[in-house]
């Protein structure tokens, strides 16, 4: 385990442009506004040779505990309760104002090590606020400026005594995985849906803690938070890695007006491209809409595993009626991938999470499955028996063999000679095949044409 280092202090004074610059990527939302940050956000931060795991918080608030910005408060003051160092960044340049000085007293009361940073310090604009910095009893401030990577070496040498004992020891280089190893590894599971469907509560549920903010406001989630947790498999007896995303809900795209609604779908894409599983959570007291097909269609074309839950099914009216509608219209909806996964859950009461995820590690054993060639091409030789492809205008179509180029998502190839007249259909009754006989369950599967260069044809 690395260990964890906070940053701390009231809303736009800059900790997700620090926390961007420590990772080394854009992975924190960023705006002039205040308060893009709701949610914890960690990551993998490297600095000068000192590694350890770097958490974003919601800026501090001096509101009602009740509230949206006390709920963000409360999560800041959990996550510095697991901190090894706390960053407390300040304005350099706007002073210090009241909010400063009250985090400063509840920091000074707090057993982890505090380092002061005054950021936004380049140029001669932020020297009264540097000195300021000094009444707070924190020690001397250090001067950065976390958009220009400015004082990165001076943190590193406030950093260095705190973290250097618990830096972990070297390991030699990674054997390179294979797809056992990859089975193994994390379900990077990634929840998506339209606002306020549930997504962070379900996950709150599963981690049996309040991790992320929810509540009745539509779009709290801005970011896309990933959290590492350990499922135990109540049937199998044995725990499993997990790595859950939470994503911002999802609106029409007429809908999304604001600026930071657009950046945060944009994570949530993002979040899908790094996930090997994702499911798309509906609102069992609103059903399935036209959103929810085109978040589904968006996942599948990304040739990610896909499952689908109705949450909130304790307050779901005639549900057996809702139930069979929904697989109704998925059938008719995503007629590229038949028999997605549709399961009733209710994040508030649990019911229906464990065989969710179990679902979740099954689909991602048929999205990761490679067939040997030889069972590959006895099953290819059966499909041609049982149906001949056409012959269109009396032109024999000839389809001489298939192997499996790839997995995650699976992707096979096609040798044949005519294959740009082959229907569409066709190809659909060899994807169906391929899915229902060689275990593939509803994952999508990609079928690419190869025809053999004909010598003659650019001759005269």
């Amino acid at each position: 385990m690395l260990p964890q280092v906070i940053i701390i202090g009231r809303p736009n004074v800059g900790k997700s442009t620090l926390f961007n610059r420590l990772v080394g990527k854009r992975l924190a939302l960023v705006d002039d506004q205040p308060g893009v940050t709701r949610d914890r956000r960690f990551g993998d931060a490297h600095l000068l040779g000192l590694d350890f795991t770097i958490v974003d918080t919601a800026g501090w608030e001096d509101d009602e505990a009740e509230t949206l910005p006390g709920r963000m408060r409360q999560q800041t003051e959990a996550a510095l309760a697991t901190a090894d160092v706390a960053l407390f960044v300040i304005d350099a340049r706007a002073g210090l104002t009241p909010l400063d000085e009250e985090i400063a007293q509840w920091l000074r009361a707090s057993p982890v090590p505090v380092i002061l940073l005054a950021n936004k310090a380049e140029g001669r604009a932020g020297e009264s606020g540097l000195l300021e910095a000094y009444s707070l009893g924190l020690g001397d401030p250090v001067a950065i400026s976390a958009e220009h990577g400015e004082g990165m070496g001076d943190l590193f040498e406030g950093l260095l005594p705190h973290l250097e004992p618990l830096q972990p020891p070297e390991e030699g280089e990674l054997e390179e995985e294979d797809e056992e190893a990859l089975l193994r590894g994390p379900l990077k599971l990634a929840i998506v849906g339209r606002p306020n469907a549930g997504k962070s509560t379900l996950i709150n549920r599963y981690l049996k803690e309040d991790r992320l903010l929810t509540g009745p406001e539509a779009g709290i989630t801005r970011d896309s938070i990933a959290i590492d947790w350990v499922w135990h498999d109540p049937k199998a007896d044995e725990d499993r890695e997990v790595r859950l995303i939470d994503t911002a809900g999802m609106r029409k795209k007429a809908q999304v007006t604001e600026k930071l609604e657009r950046l945060a779908v944009q994570d949530a894409r993002h979040a899908i491209d790094f996930a090997e599983v994702v499911v798309l959570v509906l609102d069992a007291t609103r059903g399935l809409e036209h959103q929810d097909l085109k978040i589904a269609s968006m996942v599948l074309e990304e040739g990610r595993a896909l499952m689908i839950a109705i949450n909130k099914w304790d307050v779901a009216e005639d549900a057996s009626s809702l139930f069979n509608g929904i697989r109704d219209a998925l059938n008719e909806g995503l007629a590229q991938v038949r028999g997605v996964p549709l399961m009733a859950i209710s994040g508030r009461t649990g019911k229906g999470l464990d065989d969710l995820m179990a679902a979740a590690f099954s689909i991602r054993e048929a999205w990761s499955r490679r067939v040997p060639t030889s069972a590959l091409n006895r099953w290819f030789d059966d499909a041609l028996s049982a149906n001949p492809p056409p012959a269109p205008g009396g032109k024999r179509i000839k389809l001489r063999y298939i192997t499996q180029a790839k997995t995650r998502p699976p992707g096979f190839v096609l040798f044949g000679t005519r294959l740009d007249m082959l229907p569409e259909s066709y190809k659909r009754y060899l994807i169906n095949g391929i899915r229902r006989e060689l275990g593939f369950e509803a994952v999508p599967i990609r079928l690419n044409l190869r025809s053999p260069k004909n010598p003659f044809a650019t001759k005269k």
